[in-house]
């Protein structure tokens, strides 16, 4: 059977692309559904909060400190962080 080529080296190959594609798709599915390599949250303290200042939207352009949001009434409040 002298006549039919060797594929050893190209079947190696492809196992060796295969078994990386699957590694690739293995790690990008981890990376994506988990947080294992992603730093921890800091919870913002109320003082930092009540300091930040707020510019109100529209046309009448307003600053204030967000601490009058919640003198007089309570507030909920999300502090987002934005890269960048």
């Amino acid at each position: 059977i002298s006549f039919l080529p060797n594929f050893g080296i190209f079947t190696m190959g492809m196992w060796s692309v295969g078994l990386g594609a699957i590694g690739a798709a293995v790690t990008g599915i981890v990376l994506a559904n988990t947080d294992i390599f992603l730093s921890k949250p800091e919870k913002a303290t109320l003082e930092f909060l009540e300091e930040i200042e707020l510019k109100t939207l529209g046309s009448e352009q307003r600053t204030f400190k967000a601490g009058e949001l919640w003198k007089k009434n309570g507030a909920v409040i999300m502090a987002v962080r934005r890269p960048g």
